[in-house]
């Protein structure tokens, strides 16, 4: 990045867009040290691409990166892992947030990282099954077919965790 209006406008842009970024890549990943490192990873090929993406969609480049890296990492292991949830009900406490955080949490953590990264992509960051389907490198219908198997997986795994959102509405 030789355009030093280029380096304060990425810049800009980096510092207003981490922390939605860091908040997707732990959702994907469900582990905040490697979440830090993916956006990282991602932080730094936008800037590397910054002249061609500034005027376009570089939180998109950005969170492809993200996902990318991610299944990568996964796919390197050979193996889906189900992240190890404690067994325990949410006591009072903090509040119905927090509650509702660790209930996500432990829900998000039976899922395989294939269909984690499609529902937090399609209901976290609201993406279309099509911008889902090009995060992930995947036809619409994987992603489709994904977020039903993911959705019916998630009512079994914390059914009281529907019951919580309808509550907050």
């Amino acid at each position: 990045m030789t355009d030093p209006d280029g380096a304060a406008s990425f810049t800009r842009w980096a510092s207003e867009r981490q922390q939605a970024l860091l908040r997707t890549a732990v959702l994907l990943c469900g582990d905040h040290h490697r979440a830090e490192d993916l956006v990282q990873h991602a932080l730094t090929e936008v800037a590397l691409r910054w002249s061609r993406l500034r005027d376009q969609h570089p939180d998109a480049y950005a969170r492809q990166v993200i996902v990318r890296t991610n299944i990568s990492w996964w796919r390197r292991r050979r193996r889906e892992v189900v992240l190890d949830v404690r067994d325990g009900t949410v006591t009072a406490g903090p509040g119905p947030a927090v509650d509702r955080r660790l209930l996500l949490d432990r829900a998000l953590a039976q899922l395989t990282p294939k269909q984690r990264a499609t529902v937090v992509l399609r209901f976290y960051d609201d993406l279309s099954e099509r911008d889902t389907a090009e995060a992930l490198g995947v036809s619409v219908g994987t992603v489709k077919s994904q977020t039903h198997v993911a959705l019916a997986r998630l009512r079994q795994a914390a059914p009281e965790l529907a019951d919580l959102l309808e509550e907050s509405t």
